[in-house]
């Protein structure tokens, strides 16, 4: 099964199932981006819209992306105004979604299913304002190579989601070859205890 038929049928049951991932990676995200100003945003991956809420708070214009009909389906439920575009796409292929600017674009648990980051960095790099962002928050490399991936209970049993692993230093010298400078990195716990391995990277990247 492909990540696009994995998340349609996730999709029903994303926003209420137990997902440590999924809930710890929704607070780096706001606690990231709460002292950023940005009127435009890029959200890839917008899944069932649970960041998507939060952002048009913030933002006037936001352009929401995923590559799951399933998802989108929820999103756009939830989600019932003229500020916000939903798009369906693949975003390992060429970018037709877009020919605008952004202050802010967005991934959130989107690069472990990402196997060539080089790509993506490319095409966002031409679509962010010079001085704005990229915000990506994912599954801790740590948790990677402790073999933890993306998961969901279904009647037949467990699925277990296509996964790559990217080290902290692929981000970094991805952005750095694309015009882009590190603002800000941190790492999320269970429970806050820094003792234990990290569920969650955020990396806050700045158009040179």
């Amino acid at each position: 099964m492909d990540i696009k038929q994995s998340y349609d049928i996730w999709s029903s049951q994303y926003d209420t199932n137990n997902n440590k991932t999924r809930d710890l990676a929704s607070h780096a995200l706001k606690t990231t981006l709460a002292g950023i100003r940005f009127n435009t945003c890029l959200e890839i991956g917008c899944g069932t819209g649970k960041n998507t809420e939060w952002l048009i708070t913030k933002a006037k214009r936001i352009t929401a992306v995923d590559f799951s009909s399933g998802m989108l389906a929820k999103a756009k439920e939830k989600i019932i105004s003229d500020r916000v575009q939903f798009y369906q796409a693949d975003i390992t292929k060429y970018w037709t979604f877009t020919n605008e600017k952004y202050d802010l674009a967005i991934f959130s648990l989107i690069f472990e299913h990402v196997e060539n980051l080089e790509n993506i960095f490319s095409e966002v790099s031409k679509i962010i304002v010079s001085g704005g962002y990229i915000y990506i928050g994912e599954l801790h490399p740590f948790k990677q190579y402790s073999g933890s991936k993306a998961r969901f209970e279904t009647e037949e049993g467990e699925h277990i989601l296509t996964c790559f692993n990217h080290n902290i230093s692929d981000f970094v010298q991805s952005a750095k070859k694309h015009g882009f400078e590190i603002a800000d990195i941190n790492e999320y716990f269970d429970d806050n205890d820094r003792t234990t391995i990290p569920r969650i990277l955020t990396l806050l990247l700045k158009k040179l």
